[in-house]
């Protein structure tokens, strides 16, 4: 741009120094009409006069003596004029006119076209891509060849993810020494499709490759294959492969290729036919007449069931290399990784930070380090420390902590019974997830949380699971219902979880016995828009009253049996919720001698509580509502409703 903006004004310069050089330079003079002149000549008055075409400048003395410059316009065929000044004995000097070359006057003359032209065409060539490849650049592909000095990542900065690793590291091996595998009849496989939930580490993934294999490596992402112009998608795809194959062997890494690869015929109309050609050509392309030998495509998405199954199939991507969320051993390994950059305190266990972590993506423990050690500069510490973790933990499982919230007496007492509910009814299932820790503290917009955290890493729940995560979302309800005697719009959500929950137990995985194991409903999806737009309604009106009626049942059984625990262990949900109000936080060994009637150890009666006044909010209810909702559905059910489907 530098480069550009000096060109225009040198040009520009140019231009005004030729049309000064090539223009008479004209004095200040007063313009004076030729009768006045006449008259000034003939009364002895002009003492100058230079003649050039119809043009008269000189001088002439006004009524007091004094010299001063005028312009006449006078007429050519005057034949007097001239014996009329020398007459007057006046000074005259005749001059031809300056004869500008032919190039000069039609560059002059031109210039103005000239100049909208050439700013035409370089608004042109910076929408076609900043210039590159003149003005057909449009069709040239956008992939970026990565070389040695780009910042390089290694299989050494990709954790929690092992059998990813050795399926990509099988690839880079074959393009480093083919006849170790082509011996034996093998071949290299055409593409690898990199399968996963959002931050898990897939382009990270594709990024340690480019690090680790020393051939070339092209990255483009899905999306900038297709813009404004028909043919432009398919032609940066011939462009993209014909580059590969003069770098052959090489890898091309596409991002997000749900952007360009999904289901054909799904539009409506013809609006989507330039997004199929696109794809047409990359089918060809990977495995058309022409051979790709030694180009491999390596591609990402969290979407592959809106690809397009002939993109799927084995030939074009032969592997589907699933990238899951980490389990326990991965998540403290990636935590390692990201511990490797921060000081850390003595206190810090890696593999007690990743069983407190369930459910969390790679993308999610970085956020989760960044955020322990930000917590840490904060208050102006050297190292980060354990309790640092845990409030990054609370913060991006739960939101921050909203102290200056304004919240009355009674509300907090409301709330201290809602959470107290909850966690009494956790703490008395058999099969339920132990409670991690339990707050009044408003966090973004709840008002209270209960957060459960799983022993171990749970891939699938049995039925009596669910069955206790429905009794504990009724506890709630009833822990303000039996102490207070009223019932408030907290708890909107945990019936609509609980209702959810239900109904899928009963139409989804078939745990009701007087319906049995059948799927009702069934759901349809749209390829195009990748989601769940309709559901079959298959079923008779006979058949949904039953739905309805077992679903009620299922609901109401769990509330009775919430109920019944807290009314046995009514002098324990006293003594939690007075503990809730008077420290407002309580972790698990805090709970249980809440429960009994004890004091807590780890948190003192010193710590700062939240603003309380008489003067209640009136938003409270609201908010309630809708806090409850989200932080419950963070925390406690990170691994319910979610994962069991």
């Amino acid at each position: 741009m530098g480069k550009n903006i000096l060109l225009w004004v040198v040009i520009g310069l140019t231009m005004m120094s030729l049309f000064n050089m090539f223009s008479a330079p004209m004095p200040s003079a007063d313009k004076m009409a030729y009768s006045t002149f006449v008259e000034k000549v003939d009364q002895g008055y002009v003492e100058t006069a230079t003649i050039r075409d119809n043009v008269i400048i000189g001088q002439f003395r006004d009524k007091s003596g004094e010299l001063k410059n005028y312009h006449v316009v006078a007429p050519i065929n005057d034949p007097t004029l001239t014996k009329r000044l020398i007459d007057q004995h006046v000074v005259v000097d005749v001059k031809q006119q300056e004869q500008v070359p032919f190039f000069i006057s039609v560059l002059i003359s031109w210039f103005p076209m000239l100049l909208l032209i050439a700013v035409w065409v370089f608004f042109m060539r910076q929408m076609q891509g900043g210039g590159k490849g003149g003005a057909m650049g449009f069709g040239k592909s956008k992939a970026k060849l990565l070389n040695e000095n780009t910042a390089r990542v290694t299989f050494d900065d990709v954790a929690g993810c092992d059998e990813a690793k050795q399926e990509v590291t099988e690839v880079i091996e074959f393009l480093r020494d083919p006849s170790k595998f082509t011996r034996l009849g093998g071949k290299i496989p055409k593409g690898l499709l990199l399968v996963g939930p959002p931050g898990t580490g897939k382009t990270l993934l594709a990024r340690a490759v480019a690090g680790e294999a020393e051939v070339p490596f092209f990255s483009i992402s899905g999306s900038d294959f297709v813009e404004m112009f028909v043919g432009v998608g398919a032609s940066r795809v011939r462009d993209m492969f014909e580059q590969a194959k003069k770098n052959a062997p090489c890898i091309i890494f596409v991002d997000e290729i749900d952007a360009m690869g999904r289901h054909r015929g799904a539009g409506i109309g013809g609006g989507n036919d330039e997004r199929e050609q696109t794809l047409n050509q990359m089918l060809v392309e990977m495995d058309g007449f022409e051979s790709n030998e030694g180009v491999i495509l390596v591609a990402a998405t969290n979407r592959p069931d809106v690809l397009d199954p002939a993109l799927l199939r084995p030939g074009r991507f032969d592997r589907q290399v699933v990238v899951p969320r980490p389990d326990l051993l991965g998540r403290e390994q990636i935590l390692k990784v990201h511990m490797r950059k921060v000081p850390l305190a003595s206190d810090v266990n890696a593999k007690e930070l990743a069983r407190g972590t369930p459910g969390f993506s790679g993308a999610d423990l970085a956020n989760l380090v960044n955020e322990a050690a930000l917590n840490a500069a904060r208050y102006d510490r050297d190292k980060v420390t354990r309790a640092d973790f845990e409030t990054a933990k609370d913060k991006v499982m739960m939101g921050t902590e909203r102290r200056s919230m304004i919240i009355s007496d009674e509300q907090k007492k409301t709330t201290a019974y809602h959470e107290a509910g909850h966690t009494l009814v956790a703490k008395h299932l058999k099969h339920a997830d132990p409670v991690h820790k339990v707050s009044i503290i408003p966090r973004g917009q709840a008002l209270g949380i209960t957060m459960q955290m799983p022993e171990e890493d749970k891939f699938n729940h049995d039925r009596e699971y669910l069955r206790d995560q429905i009794s504990i979302m009724m506890g709630g309800r009833l822990g303000e219902e039996l102490v207070l005697g009223q019932m408030t719009t907290g708890a909107s959500n945990d019936f609509e979880r609980a209702t959810q929950l239900a109904r899928n137990m009963v139409t989804q995985w078939g745990m009701s016995d007087e319906l049995g194991p059948m799927v009702y409903g069934e759901r349809e999806h749209e390829p195009f828009l990748g989601r769940e737009i309709t559901r079959q309604t298959n079923i008779s009106e006979e058949t949904a009253r039953k739905i309805d009626a077992v679903v009620r049942k299922l609901i109401e059984e769990n509330y009775e049996r919430a109920k019944q625990i807290l009314e046995e262990h009514m002098d324990q949900l006293h003594n939690l919720a007075q503990a809730l109000i008077k420290y407002e936080t309580l972790d698990t060994t805090d709970i249980d001698r809440a429960m009994e009637g004890k004091e807590p150890l780890l948190v003192s009666s010193d710590v700062p509580k939240s603003a309380s006044s008489s003067s209640s909010d009136g938003d409270a209810d609201a908010k309630v509502d809708v806090g409850e909702a989200a932080a419950h559905d963070k925390a406690a059910a990170a691994d319910e409703a979610g994962q069991a489907s």
